[in-house]
């Protein structure tokens, strides 16, 4: 089996391309990526490896990519029970552009997840993104619970 690595830089450049439009960031992927990105850094940090490979393995290639970079499995899960500290392990995750990217304020970055999880479940299975929302703290479910009709 041949890789076709045009057609997942073509896939991921459409997706990233529509995130920045839906976000009101209208051509600036690089900061779409840098959001989406951190947001999906954050993710895997609160859910179990397993889940992280049932996510992955329901990811189209460029996604998959984003997801993987750079993970470590760590013996100890940072401690992320309120919507506040999820948002601020995002802003962890995206550096020294989190203030340029997110703001000061979380109702932008709470914004941005939201947009990231409905675009997750374009390509996530209903059945994996109840799994993941079950295994949250109660407060961060809702995280996902509002996202699952889309």
């Amino acid at each position: 089996m041949a890789l076709d690595f045009n057609k997942y830089a073509k896939e991921g450049n459409t997706f990233i391309k529509a995130y920045a439009k839906e976000m009101n960031l209208g051509d600036d992927t690089e900061k779409a990526g840098r959001i989406f990105s951190a947001i999906m850094h954050a993710l895997r940090e609160i859910i179990t490896p397993h889940e992280s490979l049932q996510l992955v393995a329901q990811m189209p290639m460029f996604m998959k990519a984003v997801y993987v970079n750079g993970w470590t499995l760590k013996k100890e899960k940072p401690k992320v029970r309120r919507m506040e500290e999820f948002v601020e392990l995002v802003r962890e995750k995206d550096g020294v552009a989190a203030v340029n990217d997110f703001g000061y304020e979380d109702e932008l970055a709470e914004r941005y997840i939201d947009i990231t999880f409905i675009h997750l479940r374009r390509y996530i299975s209903l059945g994996e993104m109840e799994d993941i929302r079950d295994g949250l703290p109660k407060e961060l479910k809702s995280m996902i619970y509002t996202n699952l009709m889309f």
